[in-house]
């Protein structure tokens, strides 16, 4: 029989698990970026792939797009044909501690590792999305990014977003006050899950 998950909507999620379990590749899969080999993905009860812009990935090492911050927060609404723009991704901004006045304008190559990860989740944070999944968001950060990341996440979590987290920062896990999954390693490149209560 092969193992359920399911995640209510409005749900903190933990995922932990040594390197190589399958945290990543769980997220892909819940993120509608791979298709499970064996089993089904449902949204809500429903085929996911139809919903796939309802949930957003944030990885490791973020991408930015060679435009300004400003364009790269608000790319995913302007291909949704939205406008009118500016006080979303300022607030979007300020929601991952860049004051937009200071950030706005700014290059990609303009931002240390740590701006350009909180510039990513703002990206994401403006979508509004239903699941926001992220992986190892504040590896290698300084105390700055990962203290911004960490409250930006909180306040998602706080307005009912559904968030699955891929962390080995377990004191940050605990302010989630999230479920935890502990996925285990097996044989073949696979892996089970194990579940705790929050």
């Amino acid at each position: 029989t092969l193992p359920e998950l399911q995640i209510q909507r409005g749900a903190a999620i933990a995922l932990t698990g040594p390197n190589g379990a399958g945290k990543s590749t769980l997220l892909r899969i819940l993120a509608f970026l791979e298709s499970p080999t064996k089993g089904e993905l449902d949204f809500f009860g429903t085929p996911g792939v139809p919903f796939r812009r309802e949930v957003t990935l944030l990885l490791q090492e973020p991408y930015l797009l060679h435009l300004s911050v400003f364009d790269n927060v608000a790319y995913g609404l302007k291909i949704r044909g939205e406008r009118h723009l500016t006080d979303r991704v300022f607030t979007a901004l300020d929601s991952v501690g860049l004051p937009p006045e200071s950030f706005h304008h700014r290059q990609r190559h303009e931002l240390s590792g740590g701006e350009k990860q909180r510039v990513a989740l703002a990206a994401r944070l403006i979508l509004r999305p239903l699941a926001l999944l992220l992986d190892e968001p504040t590896s290698n950060l300084d105390a700055q990014s990962i203290d911004a990341i960490h409250r930006a996440v909180i306040q998602a979590v706080g307005a009912g977003t559904t968030v699955i987290v891929a962390s080995h920062d377990h004191a940050w896990l605990d302010t989630l006050n999230a479920r935890r999954i502990h996925l285990h390693p097996k044989e073949e490149h696979t892996s089970s899950l194990s579940s705790a209560p929050a």
